[in-house]
């Protein structure tokens, strides 16, 4: 299987996980609240866990401490975060749509086009060609959702697109940098081959604060 279908496939599965919790909701159970607080509780966690194993000479550089304890502290403002913004279910179902739009757009037509990398020495896969793209396809899915949802196209899910898009790769990349610094491939192994938790919602690092700064 091909890695592009992979995160397809891996996609429509956290879609559809998404779609169970919002269909709880007719039940009165608050599925996408608690499935969005348990998954960013993870990433917070299974940073954690990495810290904890990483070896002595790493986690004890001065510059990898800071690194390492930043991060922390961002995904700590994530889970306050998303204790805020997944109160709202729609909100949160059309930003999970958008970041694996903009995920699989990115991967399919970064490999596809090719061209100058962005930052090799951090991921060498990324490249700005998959950057543009990946906006373009979280944009698109943006809009879509709009048309679905309302029926009519909504202007301001143009803005969101692009920002949330672009959030979310640099998330990824961030995720990348401090994978690089602890010299580990994934973040854990809860999913298989696919890594872990926060290996497969690192889009999310940077969406959730700015999300929530706008809701308040």
């Amino acid at each position: 299987m091909s890695e592009t279908m992979n995160r397809v496939l891996v996609a429509i599965g956290m879609l559809a996980v998404a779609w169970l919790a919002l269909w709880l909701g007719r039940f009165g159970i608050a599925g996408v609240y608690w499935l969005c607080v348990i998954v960013v509780a993870g990433m917070f966690l299974e940073f954690f866990g990495c810290l904890w194993r990483a070896p002595r000479d790493v986690m004890f550089n001065a510059k990898n401490l800071v690194l390492f304890f930043a991060f922390l502290a961002l995904l700590a403002l994530d889970f306050v975060a998303i204790t805020a913004i997944a109160r709202r279910m729609m909100t949160v179902l059309m930003l999970l749509v958008v970041i694996c739009s903009a995920d699989i757009g990115a991967w399919f037509f970064g490999r596809s086009i090719g061209g100058d990398k962005m930052w090799e020495k951090i991921s060498e896969h990324k490249t700005w060609a998959g950057q543009i793209f990946g906006i373009i396809c979280g944009t698109a899915a943006a809009v879509l959702y709009g048309y679905a949802v309302v029926g009519a196209f909504v202007p301001q899910l143009v803005w969101i697109g692009i920002s949330v898009a672009l959030l979310s790769q640099y998330g990824d990349l961030t995720a990348s940098f401090v994978k690089r610094k602890l010299g580990i491939k994934d973040f854990g192994h809860i999913l298989g081959k696919h890594g872990g938790i926060l290996d497969r919602f690192d889009g999310w690092i940077y969406v959730l604060p700015i999300m929530w700064m706008i809701m308040i």
